[in-house]
């Protein structure tokens, strides 16, 4: 096993001879495996063991098992403790996420204060088959299917050429003593019930299913190298950035053969599943307006593009009170006011980021503040009112620019949709005699 282990190392480069490793060592049969194998072909090896408090006793008996483990063998070593629990809580994710998040985050750190190489993690062939499963039952796509990948940046699994059962060889082999997880039974964990229930069904069908769905992802992963870079040509083509927005061409998106595949490849980037990417297909010949909403963004289905932005933080109703001109206002925007006489060769300055206003028709403080359904002003120029939700759409707003646009008030009264257009009964005209000058930057 020393020699495949070795070869397969070599193979893939993943690392060198000298190189220093950081190897995460939990305590169980793998990850001991692994530190034994990697320690036995003279590598320079630091341990690093994390206490999640999942556990209770088991946890700190892993974690004086570990650190006994880096004393027998005189070997560098790192511990730390995490509040797992409270990390998934603050940050809304599972335990299973919160654990790996703090794992890999930690091992990096460490992996640059020892001046490592990589960081070596015990996944083995087994975890690749439950991984492609799990993958293909939640619709994650070709890339899902293709397994665990050798090398990830700096983290490298070197047992991926060998099996569970190659591991429980070389450990009775080698009398290696380990710790054993009483979860590892709970089925009630995803990952649980595909090694303990589903997996063996599927080898009582057939012996071979690990063997042959470990073959599949390879030829995948062979066949994945050619996908990505047609979707990645594709991208090129059809997506552009605008400020805050991301942008898909629904008309060169339309000219594709696969436009399900396209658009689950690029949405997926933004937490849409394979099932809303359907539904935007086929609304692309819709009214524009309709919108699709990940965990994290909101798409919608404009004219001619389907507008992709993170879903915005309007939990507080923001407003801004401006109590006179000399308050010179920064956030959420950055206004600058003056008062200036008006004379006869005063230029009133036509700039859609510059309000000039009759001073006495305005009273402070003035409000700052996002638009509200029912808002009506008198658009410059115009005769009559208008919704400020009409002005949007006849400027052809998308959703995210509405919703990032502001009015400037004097009472109840709209003065200024803010770089657009002032309220015409605020205007500058021959009876002026102040004008109260407002410079957005």
């Amino acid at each position: 096993m020393r020699k495949k282990i070795q070869a397969y190392i070599h193979q893939h480069s993943l690392f060198a001879a000298n190189d220093k490793i950081i190897i995460g060592v939990s305590g169980g049969a793998d990850s001991c495996a692994l530190f034994h194998l990697l320690l036995s072909l003279n590598y320079n090896c630091v341990i690093a063991h994390c206490n999640f408090h999942l556990r209770g006793d088991e946890s700190v008996r892993d974690e004086l098992f570990v650190t006994e483990l880096a004393r027998r063998y005189n070997c560098p070593f790192h511990n730390i403790h995490f509040d797992t629990k409270q990390f998934a809580s603050d940050n809304n994710i599972s335990i299973e996420m919160a654990a790996r998040e703090l794992r890999y985050e930690w091992f990096e750190k460490i992996r640059q204060e020892e001046n490592a190489a990589c960081i070596a993690v015990a996944h083995h062939s087994d975890d690749v088959v439950e991984t492609v499963l799990m993958n293909l039952t939640r619709g994650t796509g070709i890339n899902g299917l293709t397994g665990i990948k050798p090398k990830n940046g700096t983290i490298v699994r070197p047992l991926l050429c060998v099996s569970r059962e190659d591991i429980l060889q070389y450990i009775e082999q080698n009398r290696l003593s380990f710790v054993t997880d009483s979860t590892n039974d709970d089925t009630s964990f995803v990952r649980n019930n595909f090694r303990n229930v589903i997996i063996p069904a599927l080898e009582k069908i057939n012996p071979s299913f690990s063997v042959n769905l470990l073959q599949t992802a390879n030829k995948l992963n062979d066949a994945a190298h050619i996908y990505n870079a047609y979707i990645y040509s594709v991208k090129q083509n059809i997506v552009m950035v605008e400020n805050d927005s991301v942008c898909i061409s629904i008309n060169k998106l339309k000219t594709e053969k696969i436009i399900r595949s396209i658009l689950f490849e690029i949405l997926k980037e933004y937490n849409f599943n394979a099932s809303q990417c359907d539904n935007i297909v086929d609304n692309l010949d819709n009214t524009s307006g309709k919108i699709f909403l990940s965990s994290s963004h909101r798409l919608v289905k404009d004219r001619a593009f389907l507008i992709i932005n993170n879903l915005p933080d309007r939990t507080v109703d923001e407003e801004i009170n401006i109590y006179s001109e000399q308050q010179r206002i920064t956030y959420p925007i950055e206004l600058t006011m003056e008062i200036i006489e008006k004379k006869d060769d005063t230029v009133i300055e036509k700039n859609p980021a510059v309000a000039c206003l009759d001073v006495d028709k305005i009273s402070f403080p003035l409000t700052l503040r996002h638009w509200k359904t029912g808002d009506i002003f008198y658009p410059f120029g115009m005769k009559g009112k208008k919704k400020v939700s009409d002005f949007f759409t006849d400027k052809k707003y998308t959703l995210a620019q509405k919703e990032k646009a502001w009015l400037l008030l004097s009472g109840d009264n709209i003065i200024w949709i803010v770089n657009e257009r002032i309220d015409d009964r605020f205007k500058i005209t021959s009876n002026t005699k102040f004008i109260l000058k407002i410079v957005c930057r």
